[in-house]
């Protein structure tokens, strides 16, 4: 049986995914897999997306090389999200954090705070010449 056959997908055909490190817990990115891109997950331990803003399928981590090894899909109750646990390599945020959950909310300052330091720069990763 197909790993997508049971999954509640929406009227859009994809299910939200939060993709979590399977060592701390940590919450990475929080994303959408069609039944393509769980596919394709399951087949080749590595975690594939559905854009929604480009209606395509595509690899994490594809231009980054920062590639996110599956360990673990796990489905909710209602069998309309998943959770995927992941090895991830050097971070998963496009702005250069491990986490895209980087900032929190700080009632003192009114305003978001960073939490982390950044582990690459993205401008040498996404605007290669």
């Amino acid at each position: 049986m197909s790993i997508a056959n049971q999954l509640r997908f929406d009227a859009k055909g994809v299910v939200p995914a939060a993709i979590t490190d399977h060592r701390s817990n940590r919450l990475l990115v929080l994303c959408y897999m069609n039944r393509e891109a769980l596919e394709k997950t399951a087949a080749e331990g590595v975690v594939y997306l559905y854009r929604r803003s480009r209606q395509q399928v595509v690899l994490k981590g594809e231009t980054s090389g920062h590639v996110q090894r599956v360990k673990e899909i796990r489905v909710n109750c209602e069998l309309n999200s998943l959770e995927v646990r992941v090895e991830q390599e050097v971070g998963a945020c496009h702005a250069g954090y491990y986490s895209c959950y980087y900032r929190s909310w700080s009632g003192e300052k009114g305003d978001w705070v960073e939490q982390e330091e950044r582990v690459f720069d993205p401008d040498a990763v996404y605007h290669k010449h």
